[in-house]
């Protein structure tokens, strides 16, 4: 990845690629979750939930090297045990299941995923017999030309008895190139042991795809968000251009909303039914938004609450603000919500209105039904009193209420 950044944190639409992961795994409703890590296995460790076992891999001498330092927490486990490798985004929880109640019924001593695509350099290849059954895992940088040109490729994904993983493990020898335990030599061991071994290939071959490049990460965004996209689509959501919609990975939205092109959505967002949002709208993490309300062009709305019924149609800021219902905010507002030291509230109540290029200068607080002036500067702790209109730089009220 040519970055200081374990690859398995680095972000696919809002979240890192190890918690996609783990996030399919988890209706699996396992017994116990390890997660083994190795390169720089503190930053890791800070994105787990206190549910997942963590497993630290002392030297970084492979994968079946990684497996083996779980073996002290299943000395008296005797079940089925599930390998996943860390940086497979793609997976989706049919798969899983498959894979899982097809290695219980074949009472297989192993059972793995393969995927057939167009370009395999990079994966490992299955290898197999006249009869066609699997006999080895040929990792590209040991295979022949001839093994090369396989385009059937291992994609990391196994059920295996406990039993004979462990047992087998050891008879794993380093690879003499890279100074390594592969995991995928297990294959050939268990083929000596005359074990039963079953494959299932995966109709998508982009479920098995790893992230190994900054290429790698480009091509997740472009399948992931194209996933999400369909999903919001499915759930009533009009997607007015998919192409040039960004939808982040847990952003919920509401019934018969509309989304027009080159809005970015990010996570942490939730928006009501029957909104309208952008074109060119960025919400940001931690936005409420209430039903029916219209968020313009050239918008941005941040860690803010909006009321329902309530407007935003141009070029204007909000960020820690709480907007009431059926408020007007005019083009060019903009609350000032940083200090230089934190971030401050703006409150602006409900059916309140804020003329265009308004400055609100947090904290502050609008009143209910207050009018704001166009081009005002509401300074620093001023409260403007309900159904007044204020006016001016700094705004001063000039009917309906007392100056504060």
């Amino acid at each position: 990845m040519n970055s200081d950044i374990p690859k398995v944190l680095h972000e696919v639409c809002g979240q890192p690629i190890l918690q996609y992961v783990l996030d399919v795994i988890h209706p699996l409703s396992a017994q116990a979750v390890y997660v083994v890590i190795g390169h720089k296995a503190q930053d890791v460790a800070k994105i787990l939930d206190k549910e997942n076992i963590v497993v630290r891999q002392k030297k970084l001498l492979g994968t079946a090297d990684a497996i083996r330092s779980v073996q002290p927490y299943l000395k008296n486990y005797s079940g089925d045990i599930l390998i996943v490798c860390g940086d497979t985004p793609f997976l989706r929880l049919p798969t899983l299941r498959n894979l899982v109640t097809t290695h219980k019924k074949s009472k297989a001593a192993c059972t793995l995923l393969t995927a057939t695509i167009a370009e395999p350099k990079g994966y490992g290849r299955v290898i197999r017999d006249a009869r066609q059954k699997i006999i080895a895992i040929r990792e590209e940088k040991d295979a022949s030309e001839d093994e090369r040109a396989i385009r059937e490729i291992n994609v990391g994904l196994y059920c295996l008895r406990g039993q004979d993983l462990f047992k087998t493990l050891t008879e794993i020898r380093m690879n003499r190139k890279k100074k390594e335990f592969y995991f995928t030599d297990i294959i050939e061991c268990f083929v000596k042991k005359s074990l039963k071994i079953e494959t299932i290939k995966i109709l998508d071959p982009l479920e098995g795809l790893g992230i190994n490049t900054r290429e790698d990460l480009s091509v997740a965004q472009t399948i992931l968000r194209q996933r999400i996209i369909k999903k919001n689509i499915e759930r009533g959501v009009t997607i007015v251009d998919p192409l040039t919609t960004f939808i982040e990975v847990d952003a919920k939205i509401g019934k018969d909303t509309v989304i027009r092109p080159f809005s970015y959505i990010e996570k942490n967002v939730l928006i009501g039914r029957r909104c309208k949002i952008g074109p060119f709208a960025r919400i940001r993490s931690g936005t409420r938004i209430k039903d029916e309300v219209e968020i313009g062009n050239f918008t941005e709305v941040s860690r803010t609450q909006i009321g329902k019924g309530s407007l935003m149609k141009h070029f204007s800021f909000l960020g820690d603000a709480i907007v009431g219902t059926k408020v007007n905010i005019g083009a060019g507002t903009v609350t000032a919500n940083y200090d230089g030291k934190s971030k401050n509230k703006t409150i602006i109540s409900d059916e309140s209105f804020i003329g265009s290029d308004s400055v609100l200068i947090a904290p502050v607080k609008i009143g209910k039904r207050a009018v704001v002036g166009a081009g005002s500067v509401v300074t620093k702790g001023k409260v403007v009193p309900d159904g007044s209109v204020v006016m001016g730089v700094p705004a001063r009220v000039i009917s309906g209420g007392k100056n504060r």
